[in-house]
């Protein structure tokens, strides 16, 4: 049995692993990469999501599995049925919904980008154009890929080839999010080997803690806390309160929140629909702006069932997890800009998370330079974002070639982070025996976070622990 690492490795993003078997080969994650990687493994600024360009032939591949959704493990599926692979993709069923929507929203800004350059009569833009056609998938893909998609149930081996089985296993992290354990029975030998996916955190609004995961030879883990603790240690609620009645009701303020359509904003949706039913919060304009975020929503609450207990029972007493009083979606252009009109303290959800790219841009240019706003950033911004500028201070911003001066406040929680941290990483890792535990793999993390957990599962009494390089190769 051979596992490659073919993405997601010394970064963060692209998370796609080979596991070879005798005849058999199973691709585990297909995810876009959206860094640049410099020669000591690290990484740099981040680009606009680049297709995967794979080190294999496509047909090769037998079966694939899905951790989650999100475009880092999901975005380059659509390539690799157009480079020819024919077999099916397993996931848990929300993650085949919200895979749906984020390849599908992809595909429509695909579009987007060759009908700009196709109006263009220069015969270089129509060369890029052409470039652009064989490198973007666009909705054909999309669909190609979702007919090939077989949902499957948490916690129910599934038999995939003969002596092969999987399980998926909750995560957390994102709505049918898993950690995956593949068993082998390979010359007479049977291995056990984990993909962690991305590990959520225990209380997370809406979604189960992460489950638990059996003994295994080999555990492949993210890392992306690995070197940090999460700073805010007070609960969603108490968060999210505090900074509303400090920039909405003590003075008649503005909130905007950038936020990612996936699963941030339906938790902080939950968790204001709660302040306002529990807590008497009064009842401020609410505007989520965001079209996918929109039919992600509506996926939330067909799998109302597969949320936790605390999101179950407050759907049970409320009917409702996201709607509430003076809350609005913005479906249109139209009505996304209208909202620079609405004279009363409001709070304006939208993405993107890093404020880079989508309607959050628009709403930051438009108040950033008001002192009576506030821009709430709940997430890790990229170096080179706007988001990451806010944070570090910048005076001045630069948004669709114009320069604004930045007299907003500028605020940060990390309560809505998806990812756990250090301690989380800890809890997931102590779940496998030192004594019979043959490696840990890293992935998924900066390299400096890598190397700090590494040396904290030194610590803890793991010392089989690797740092893959991309395309490095290991026989189990």
């Amino acid at each position: 049995m051979k596992l490659s690492f073919l993405g997601a490795a010394r970064q963060v993003t692209g998370s796609m692993y080979l596991l070879e078997l005798d005849d058999y080969r199973i691709l585990i994650d297909c995810g876009s990469d959206m860094e640049r990687s410099s020669s000591n493994g690290q990484t740099t600024a981040p680009t606009t999501p680049q297709p995967g360009f794979f080190p294999f032939e496509a047909s090769s591949i037998n079966l694939v599995l899905l951790t989650h959704a999100h475009m880092d493990h999901s975005g380059n599926l659509p390539h690799l049925f157009r480079e020819g692979y024919e077999g099916q993709i397993l996931c848990t069923e929300p993650t085949f919904a919200l895979t749906n929507v984020l390849l599908r929203d992809s595909a429509s800004l695909n579009q987007k980008r060759i009908n700009e350059l196709n109006a263009s009569k220069k015969q270089r833009v129509k060369d890029r154009q052409l470039q652009m056609q064989k490198d973007l998938f666009l909705d054909k893909q999309v669909r190609e890929t979702m007919e090939n998609v077989v949902p499957i149930a948490f916690n129910r081996k599934f038999r995939v080839a003969d002596g092969v089985d999987v399980t998926f296993i909750p995560a957390g992290h994102l709505l049918g999010a898993a950690h995956i354990v593949i068993n082998v029975e390979e010359n007479g030998e049977r291995k056990s080997i984990c993909f962690s996916g991305d590990i959520g955190r225990k209380n997370y609004p809406l979604l189960v803690d992460p489950a638990p995961v059996p003994n295994v030879d080999y555990l492949i883990c993210e890392s992306t806390y690995g070197n940090r603790l999460h700073e805010n240690m007070m609960s969603p609620e108490d968060a999210l309160a505090d900074i509303i009645q400090r920039t909405c009701i003590d003075i008649p303020g503005r909130l905007i929140i950038p936020s990612f359509s996936v699963g941030r904003t339906q938790a902080l949706l939950y968790t204001l629909n709660r302040l306002y039913t529990e807590r008497g919060f009064p009842p401020i304009k609410v505007f989520s702006d965001s079209p996918m975020g929109f039919e992600s929503t509506k996926i939330y609450l067909q799998h109302v069932k597969m949320l936790n207990g605390e999101a179950r029972e407050f759907y049970k007493e409320n009917e409702a997890l996201f709607d509430f009083q003076n809350f609005e979606f913005l479906e249109s252009a139209k009505a996304s800009k209208a909202v620079s009109n609405y004279g009363e303290p409001c709070i304006i959800i939208s993405s993107s998370g890093m404020v880079q790219g989508g309607r959050v841009e628009y709403h930051v240019a438009e108040n950033i330079s008001n002192p009576y706003s506030t821009i709430l950033i709940i997430g890790y911004c990229a170096e080179g974002t706007l988001g990451w500028r806010l944070l570090n201070g910048q005076s001045t911003l630069t948004i669709k070639g114009k320069d604004h001066t930045v007299l907003a406040n500028i605020e940060k929680i990390d309560v809505f982070s998806g990812h756990g941290d250090r301690n989380d990483l800890m809890n997931f890792v102590e779940m496998q025996s030192p004594e019979t535990l043959k490696n840990i793999f890293l992935v998924h993390g900066e390299y400096e976070s890598m190397e700090s957990f590494k040396a904290t599962l030194a610590e803890a009494g793991y010392p089989q622990v690797i740092i893959p390089k991309k395309g490095e190769s290991f026989d189990l």
